[in-house]
């Protein structure tokens, strides 16, 4: 009776045995007003280890912190130069690509996990699962992707940042992200891992809500609940805007 006991009692046992991530971000809403220029995030938390002890041995226990934005479909469009004219060649399409993705690490995140582990948890921006909704070639949604990576990376959308997690006494940990002023409005994830001889031991996440507000926040309401409406009262105010210039270029 006592084995059996044990047997059963192994897993938990096990379980308790792991690590556990206390996560915290200084800012759970951003709100976006008109003279919003972008805002800093500071991710911090703590590493409780089974019993309250740090492991003595000498190998390294990373942090890597994954700030991701709602995701959104996107059409990525390559350009060509035809009689010396640019336009638009090939295109492909993403269902589901993140609007905004930024990781900060302990060290280079290649230096931490393998590329399997990268891609089973997202960590890295060579690791993106962008779900492009086409048939094409792997060579040639390779190409895309690199550009999409690229052209987010270039407007400080997508952002990867070894050595921005520093880690005090093998226990507490804080990074600081930049939300860019140009960053989609909705639900984001913060997730923080806890990563120890290439395997990811904890894991865990906290919610952040970037909303507009003030007179920003109402016409995006009055757009998205009451669609005709706004459309009405938008065509309403621009005739009224061309009347009223009409009438004051006559007086002039």
């Amino acid at each position: 009776m006592r084995r059996a006991l044990l047997l059963l009692a192994a897993p938990l046992l096990a379980a308790q045995a792991k690590p556990v991530l206390v996560p915290d971000v200084s800012q759970r809403e951003v709100e976006i007003a008109y003279s919003f220029t972008g805002a800093e995030l500071l991710l911090f938390g703590a590493i409780l280890y089974p019993g309250g002890r740090v492991p003595a041995d000498d190998r390294r226990t990373d942090v890597v912190v994954v700030v991701k934005g709602p995701t959104e479909s996107i059409t990525i469009r390559e350009k060509e130069k035809v009689a010396g004219v640019w336009i638009n060649a090939q295109a492909l399409r993403y269902r589901s690509a993140p609007s905004f993705y930024a990781a900060a690490a302990s060290r280079p995140i290649r230096d931490i996990v393998d590329a399997r582990t990268r891609a089973i948890y997202e960590i890295g921006l060579d690791s993106l699962q962008l779900s492009p909704a086409s048939n094409a070639p792997a060579e040639v949604q390779d190409r895309f992707t690199r550009g999409l990576v690229e052209q987010r990376r270039r407007a400080g959308l997508f952002t990867e940042t070894p050595g921005a997690v520093e880690i005090t006494g093998g226990v507490l940990y804080r990074a600081r992200i930049r939300v860019p002023a140009q960053v989609t409005v909705g639900r984001f994830t913060a997730e923080t891992f806890l990563i120890r001889d290439g395997r990811v031991l904890a894991a865990a996440v906290r919610d952040i809500d970037v909303r507009k507000s003030g007179f920003e926040r109402f016409v995006a309401e009055a757009a998205d609940r009451h669609a005709i409406l706004y459309g009405l009262a938008a065509v309403a105010l621009s005739v009224l805007l061309g009347w009223a210039a009409g009438r004051i270029a006559r007086r002039g």
